[in-house]
């Protein structure tokens, strides 16, 4: 039986359209998360075509496989994970790896310590992203193992909450928060050099 009562007034009444073959709907859904869908497939591929090509493939696989949504989770975190799948796998097939994103903790680099960590202090909420400091991020972000790159992708770049986050991966919101922890902690040792030069901005209280 479809469940819809989770999902946003919003969501729902788009999500009836999709499912009754509403013409339009697919187009309203596009107009819709295209922005959010390309930003995430951005930040995974590091390439504003293939992005392109994550977006297109991800409403197509979206429209076409409406009628299997049953709404348990928002038509968002659908979209989200569907198109985080799709950038993976473009990111392994450029690796020729085969590396699950449910992989296991071990391989997400659970024995992970950080090695250089400065006296410096980096929340990524609260600073300032210059263009140079974005560049060093975005380096850093996409050497990540892939598990840590998407959760630190989804919650803290995208604002994702943590459940939304670990919706979207299919896992517990606690196995979610260790993986944003370990990819917190190497961001911090890749980064350590950079802030070490060049001290953050913090944003701005007033």
């Amino acid at each position: 039986m479809t469940v819809h009562n989770v999902l946003p007034p919003s969501e729902k009444s788009l999500l009836d359209a999709l499912q009754r073959g509403d013409r339009y709907a697919c187009d309203d859904m596009v107009k819709q998360f295209a922005g959010k869908i390309y930003n995430l497939a951005l930040r995974f591929t590091g390439h504003p075509d293939e992005a392109e090509e994550v977006l297109q493939e991800t409403f197509i696989k979206a429209c076409r496989g409406i009628g299997a949504f049953q709404g348990r989770s928002s038509l968002s975190t659908w979209l989200y994970r569907i198109a985080s799948n799709n950038s993976l796998m473009r990111l392994r097939r450029r690796r020729m790896t085969t590396v699950s994103l449910d992989a296991s903790l071990d391989e997400d680099g659970e024995s992970f310590q950080p090695v250089v960590l400065r006296d410096w202090h980096w929340e990524p909420e609260s600073v300032v992203l210059t263009e140079e400091l974005r560049r060093a991020v975005d380096d850093a972000v996409a050497s990540l193992p892939d598990s840590l790159r998407v959760a630190f992708v989804l919650r803290d770049l995208e604002g994702l909450s943590t459940r939304e986050a670990a919706d979207v991966l299919g896992i517990s919101p606690g196995s979610l928060k260790v993986r944003l922890h370990r990819a917190r902690l190497m961001l911090r040792e890749r980064l350590a050099t950079y802030f070490s030069e060049h001290p953050p901005v913090e944003g701005d209280s007033s």
